[in-house]
């Protein structure tokens, strides 16, 4: 909202309540100058955050992979000035293993991650790592840690409420929620589900691999896909206790199950709530949901290749995210090392090609949009950078911006506000 724009409501403001004032003056010459003083005040206070939002700076943090020969040491941090798009690096904002996938907590004060292992302290079980944010520095204090219920947790995500963190064991094939406690370590866990079966690739789905898990807007339903049996899940999450129940076995083995040998690996929802999309790590394909949030229901309406048909090597793809307006959907190849750009159908959901564009290194594993949705940041595992990209607003086309972060094995981009308000207590 520019200067003008908002001086122009001011104005507006003042002439429509000065010819209310007119007849009824007499009834009321003290209030209605009184609500004109908190109308103006109201206003003033929205211009002033759309100003600040747009000059709005963050700290970065990158998740890797330290283990296999990889350099890496942790997680990484940089500042981001989202007016002027400079990147300054912080270094290491904590030294811990496989860091693979992070997620913040609603109040910033807090960063989780999981550690992608097979074995922590004798179990066959990866952990979860709870660390504290310094709003100054960008370095990370650990707080605490705890076994992740399962081997190999390659994914995480923290309820709306920040009361619990969600996680995804790959190899050990099932989720588990943990509660956060006041100082925002982590407590036991709060819920374990174990899946059972396999999927028609007897090499890469002799069993299941619980891939990743999101959740519903309102915070209802958990959203798992399993790469191991063709599923994209659906369980009732209560907020209030930290459990998991199956929304409706019927349903979702129906409605969301995917191709055979598809392996369906990370989900999105469309900002309007209505759409969902699945990215098919196998299939390389993105598949299109009609999503009904009152019931927790997926009813796929589309399934679309990620790269183009003379294109013979191998290929898995990784990524999957939704563009803010709600007008894009991006996805990354693994082999093709592209990134695939989707128009959305604002009314049937459905998805046509874009383009296919190159993530300008090795491996895009993850991307990131950065808040505001005007840049990308890919994170090419192999070639170990992280590609900055801009948006084309009008067409959703990307263009490299120049801007190369140097970072062995990345794996995964979280963006935290260094200036969002933030509340001392979890809610």
């Amino acid at each position: 909202m520019t200067t003008q724009r908002c001086a122009h409501l001011r104005q507006s403001c003042h002439m429509r309540l000065y010819r209310v004032m007119i007849p009824t003056r007499q009834l009321s010459r003290g209030i209605v100058p009184l609500l004109a003083f908190l109308l103006l005040l109201s206003l003033s206070a929205v211009c002033a955050q759309a100003a600040s939002a747009s000059h709005e700076k963050y700290f970065v943090y990158v998740g890797t992979y330290t283990q296999e020969g990889s350099t890496s040491k942790g997680i990484y941090a940089y500042r981001f000035d989202s007016d002027t798009s400079t990147l300054t690096s912080i270094g290491v904002a904590a030294e811990t293993t496989n860091p693979s996938f992070l997620a913040v907590h609603p109040n910033h004060r807090f960063l989780y991650a999981v550690n992608e292992t097979g074995n922590y302290q004798g179990q066959k079980s990866g952990a979860v790592s709870a660390f504290a944010v310094d709003r100054a520095t960008g370095k990370l204090t650990f707080l605490n840690q705890v076994a992740s219920k399962g081997a190999d947790p390659c994914y995480i995500t923290v309820d709306k409420t920040g009361k619990y963190v969600l996680v995804a064991n790959y190899t050990g094939g099932s989720v588990a929620v943990f509660p956060v406690l006041e100082d925002g370590r982590l407590g036991e866990a709060s819920a374990f589900i174990q899946h059972t079966g396999h999927g028609a690739d007897p090499e890469r789905q002799e069993g299941p691999h619980a891939h990743s898990i999101d959740l519903s807007p309102d915070n209802r339903f958990a959203i798992v896909d399993d790469l191991g049996l063709d599923e994209t899940l659906v369980y009732k999450f209560d907020s209030t206790k930290g459990s998991l129940s199956l929304n409706d076995p019927q349903l979702y083995t129906t409605l969301a199950k995917a191709d055979p040998g598809a392996g369906p690996r990370h989900f999105a929802l469309h900002p309007n709530g209505k759409f969902a999309y699945v990215v098919n790590e196998m299939q390389s394909t993105v598949s299109a949901f009609s999503y009904d949030g009152s019931a927790g229901v997926l009813r796929r309406l589309q399934t679309i290749s990620t790269y183009p048909k003379d294109f013979s090597a191998h290929n898995d793809d990784a990524e999957i995210e939704v563009h803010p307006s709600g007008k894009f959907l991006y996805a990354s190849n693994r082999g093709h090392d592209s990134i695939a750009v989707f128009a959305i159908d604002r009314d049937k959901g459905t998805l046509t090609l874009i383009e296919y564009a190159s993530a300008k290194g090795q491996t895009p594993r993850s991307f990131e949009i950065a808040p505001g949705g005007s840049l990308l940041f890919a994170a090419n595992e192999k070639s170990d950078d992280i590609v900055v990209f801009r948006i084309d607003a009008k067409t959703g086309r990307l263009t490299p911006t120049g801007k190369v972060l140097d970072v062995a094995e990345p794996v995964c981009v979280k963006f935290v506000s260094t200036e969002t308000p933030i509340n001392d207590a979890i809610e």
